[in-house]
């Protein structure tokens, strides 16, 4: 396993090197994202850690590039922002998890680990359901041979429905498992309208709603 640091505060992304070096895990420091295309150019990687104030004005093409060099290299986000605008805006712009400051190294390794699997799990995976082709390992969504564009929310909403075809699947579940948030304070609104989105970009009748709180695709 190798991976990328992208961190400008070097004293941080030193104690991260040094104790992924503890973990047995290679990784290299960079401290500018400007600097990412080469490194993935010019190295293989399996994960990128990268902070986010370093590209916070640009955060959305970042991720664009990076998934044109590998569509599948897994990106997790370090941040002091914890909002939930700012998350629901993180994970559409197909970054992959987020760990909040100050973390937990322990946390650190265990996300860095399920991404791994979860990435390794994916690849050359093709789900069919009726005329929509999921491409997990490219992120791609076809609809009677149409490439569907879905936000990255959208595409793991998705993707976890049909995981779990023919069971009823409440919000709340939904909220943790798609989101990784659930709280009194986390608006369950927010999964009516991305099933709305769903239903508007692929099929109106996909995904049944039960009494408002439970989903099904059949």
């Amino acid at each position: 396993m190798k991976i990328l640091i992208v961190e400008d505060n070097k004293i941080l992304s030193n104690n991260i090197y040094k104790f992924l070096e503890l973990e047995w895990i290679q990784s290299k420091q960079i401290f500018d994202w400007i600097w990412i295309p080469l490194e993935l150019k010019n190295d293989s990687y399996d994960l990128i850690i990268m902070d986010l104030w370093l590209w916070e004005q640009n955060w959305i093409d970042i991720i664009k590039q990076i998934r044109e060099s590998n569509q599948n290299l897994p990106v997790l986000i370090l941040t002091a922002r914890d909002t939930i605008k700012d998350k629901i805006n993180w994970f559409n712009s197909w970054a992959d998890d987020y760990l909040t400051k100050p973390f937990n190294y322990e946390e650190l390794i265990l996300r860095i680990n399920a991404l791994i699997r979860r990435n390794y799990t994916n690849k050359n995976d093709i789900t069919h359901i009726w005329s929509i082709e999921i491409d997990k390992n490219n992120k791609i969504i076809t609809m009677n041979s149409t490439v569907i564009h879905l936000s990255k929310l959208e595409f793991d909403l998705l993707t976890y429905l049909v995981n779990y075809k023919w069971k009823i699947i409440s919000k709340k579940e939904l909220l943790e498992k798609v989101w990784w948030e659930y709280d009194d304070f986390f608006p369950s609104r927010t999964v009516d309208i991305y099933v709305w989105y769903l239903r508007k970009k692929l099929w109106k009748n996909l995904i049944d709603t039960i009494r408002w709180e439970w989903y099904i695709i059949k």
